[in-house]
C-alpha cells in the first residue's frame, strides 16, 4: 500500500490483529496491560458487528439479538456501546 492511501475499517482492524498476534508470538511473556484503547474503537466495533451479522450470531450474555440491535438501530447501538466503554 502506498502513501496517501486510506485503509478500510476491516484493513485497519486486520493490521491491529496482526500486530497484536505478532507481538504475542514474539514475546510470550509480554503483558498487554492496556488493550482497551485498541479494542474499544469505532472501527473494531463496526467490524465485529459485521462479523456477527454475517454469521447470524445468537444472543450474547446481554440477551441482545441481531434483530433486536437492528430494530434499535445499529449505529445507535454501537454508539451506546462505545459510550459505555468510555
Amino acid at each position: 500500500m502506498g502513501t496517501g492511501e486510506s485503509l478500510t475499517a476491516s484493513e485497519r482492524v486486520q493490521r491491529l490483529q496482526t500486530a497484536l498476534h505478532a507481538k504475542a508470538k514474539e514475546a510470550p511473556g509480554f503483558r498487554f496491560y492496556s488493550l482497551s484503547d485498541k479494542v474499544w474503537r469505532d472501527d473494531v466495533f463496526a467490524v465485529a458487528w459485521q462479523t456477527v451479522r454475517r454469521n447470524g450470531g445468537s444472543a450474547g450474555m446481554d440477551g441482545e439479538t441481531v434483530a433486536g440491535v437492528e430494530s434499535f438501530g445499529v449505529d445507535r447501538w454501537l454508539g451506546a456501546l462505545a459510550s459505555a466503554a468510555a
